[in-house]
């Protein structure tokens, strides 16, 4: 039986709440990658040491903090570029993911996105990326919201890096596609939204849905949900009904998720709320 050198490890697994997606966290030292290409697209997040790879005909290298990706089938290789290695979250994407959030962003059909490097430097889409990865990795997040974030890091990294940048068309009827989708999650708070349930009560595509949304209300629509359901679950404490039932009655997963998110929203747990209300 094979082991992996010391200091090395490699975890690699996929997520049963969005298809299309292989998901790896690793870390090397002494390990380098043969060439070869991917079917999809290859995009993660470097989070410390350097890796080295010759791509598109150069040398590159990606340091800590830096995004890498690799378009489907372009060889590259790969190997560390520092003393310590490397340690990176790594998505491999279904060439079809991108070109659905292209097509999106754009509101017509388009080809595979293209991208000109193997390296981009941009601090604030490499967090998205990997709190993303994290996320998926915890699996700590609704449906809704994994699948929100995957298309709004997808289009953002169209938006910002494809070569070349895609033209997004504006709206100018947004404020009543935004008000029913609200009006929609309102009504059906309890349930598993998708995304395309949303996208189809409003008339919109899926991202420009999520742009509009977060810009009319100032939240995405998975966490305007989830304030939907405090609430609700506000209301039914204060009623002094059992916890569990709550939970359940206000659209969570189970009591352990409602004392976790309602905590983090209101600093208490959601049987000292009770108990407080009550006793005024």
């Amino acid at each position: 039986m094979k082991t992996q050198p010391p200091n090395e490890k490699a975890k690699i697994w996929r997520t049963p709440d969005l298809e299309g997606i292989e998901l790896l966290h690793a870390r090397f030292k002494r390990h380098a990658f043969n060439r070869h290409f991917h079917e999809g697209y290859c995009l993660g997040v470097i989070e410390s040491g350097a890796l080295g790879f010759n791509y598109l005909g150069k040398n590159m290298v990606a340091e800590a903090g830096n995004i890498n990706l690799a378009i489907p089938g372009e060889t590259h290789n790969g190997f560390a570029a520092s003393d310590q290695g490397w340690q990176y979250r790594m998505f491999y994407l279904d060439a079809d993911l991108l070109v659905k959030a292209a097509s999106e962003l754009t509101e017509r059909h388009t080809g595979l996105p293209a991208f000109n490097t193997g390296v981009i430097n941009d601090p604030w889409l490499a967090a998205q990326i990997r709190d993303l990865h994290i996320a998926l990795e915890r699996s700590q997040a609704d449906p809704l919201e994994l699948e929100s974030r995957l298309l709004w890091t997808l289009g953002r990294l169209i938006a910002r890096h494809a070569d070349p940048k895609p033209v997004i068309p504006e709206h100018h009827h947004a404020p009543r596609a935004v008000d029913r989708a609200r009006e929609y999650i309102e009504t059906h708070y309890q349930e598993n939204i998708s995304l395309l349930d949303l996208s189809r009560v409003a008339g919109l595509s899926r991202f420009h849905l999520l742009r509009l949304f977060h810009q009319a209300v100032g939240l995405p629509p998975h966490a305007y949900q989830q304030q939907v359901r405090l609430n609700r679950a506000k209301d039914l404490l204060a009623q002094g009904n059992p916890i569990s039932d709550i939970a359940l009655e206000s659209g969570f997963a189970d009591q352990s998720h409602l004392n976790r998110l309602f905590k983090r929203m209101y600093g208490v747990t959601p049987g000292v709320y009770s108990n407080s209300v009550q006793d005024a």
